[in-house]
């Protein structure tokens, strides 16, 4: 069965999550509706990553397999005119058989946003940020380079997803231009992530920066892989999928053009 490969942008803010589930609104199961709408049966949708309730996406990608006959239908504009407004497909076409959007993805780029001001928070960005307060950009960017490179990160993974490992490599984590002279956005790239392991790395760092956490204790914690030595998980508003890298992808650029190319507009989980 030919194989069909998607990227999505959604707001997760009405979302329970991608991954499907019972009685609960979810961005897998609106999209499995629709594919089955088109095709007359249920079809199963595999994705990158699964995002929690409240996390955004720029760059979710993901793949189904259909009939034959079903994989010349113009897939972008049939899945658009079916699907919410708080979720589209940006890119749509047949791809190999082989590839799969969780297991071929080389790397990843997450984004999370902060507001640091007090004294008032956008209306329009209560969803797409997680209101901190004032930070120290300069302990934050200390204890962030702790992070760099290869590590067991069992202490920043949240409990609900086995994995035969917990060590990742994190080839950026970075500090970045918001879209206003209230935020600030922090970039992460790494071959892989654990469950909710963004949102605990940036807890980790708020709390650096609050002066209460130090590259020191941070560099103990990773190496105790002990979940409650660290500080408590980030908000999940603040969090946007960016980026999915892929071995033979590097001309295709979710919204024509990949994060690194792009101004950073903090509009990003």
């Amino acid at each position: 069965m030919p194989r069909i490969r998607l990227t999505l942008a959604y707001d997760g803010t009405a979302f329970c999550g991608w991954q499907l589930q019972a009685r609960e609104r979810t961005v897998q199961g609106e999209l499995e509706t629709a594919i089955a709408r088109i095709v007359g049966e249920p079809v199963r949708v595999h994705g990158s990553g699964r995002t929690d309730s409240g996390v955004h996406a720029l760059c979710q990608v993901c793949h189904f397999d259909v009939p034959e006959s079903r994989a010349t239908i113009p897939w972008r504009r049939a899945l658009n005119s079916l699907l919410s407004d708080d979720v589209s497909v940006l890119s749509c076409h047949v791809t190999d058989a082989e590839f799969h959007s969780r297991y071929s993805a080389v790397s990843k780029t997450y984004a999370y946003t902060l507001w640091h001001t007090r004294e008032f928070l956008l209306p329009h960005r209560r969803n797409q940020v997680w209101a901190c307060g004032p930070v120290d950009f300069g302990l934050m960017e200390r204890a962030a380079e702790v992070f760099l490179g290869t590590h067991d990160f069992a202490a920043f993974q949240n409990t609900g997803t086995p994995v035969k490992s917990t060590v990742r490599t994190m080839t950026r984590l970075e500090r970045c231009p918001g879209i206003n002279e209230h935020e600030s956005v922090w970039r992460f790239s790494a071959d892989g992530f654990l469950k909710q392991m963004v949102r605990n790395i940036m807890g980790c760092l708020v709390e650096a920066g609050r002066g209460k956490v130090s590259p020191q204790t941070i560099r103990s914690i990773l190496d105790e892989a002990d979940r409650t030595a660290a500080p408590a998980t980030a908000p999940p508003q603040g969090l946007c999928l960016e980026f999915v890298q892929y071995p033979a992808m590097a001309e295709e650029k979710c919204l024509e053009r990949r994060p690194e190319d792009s101004p950073d507009t903090g509009d990003c989980g």
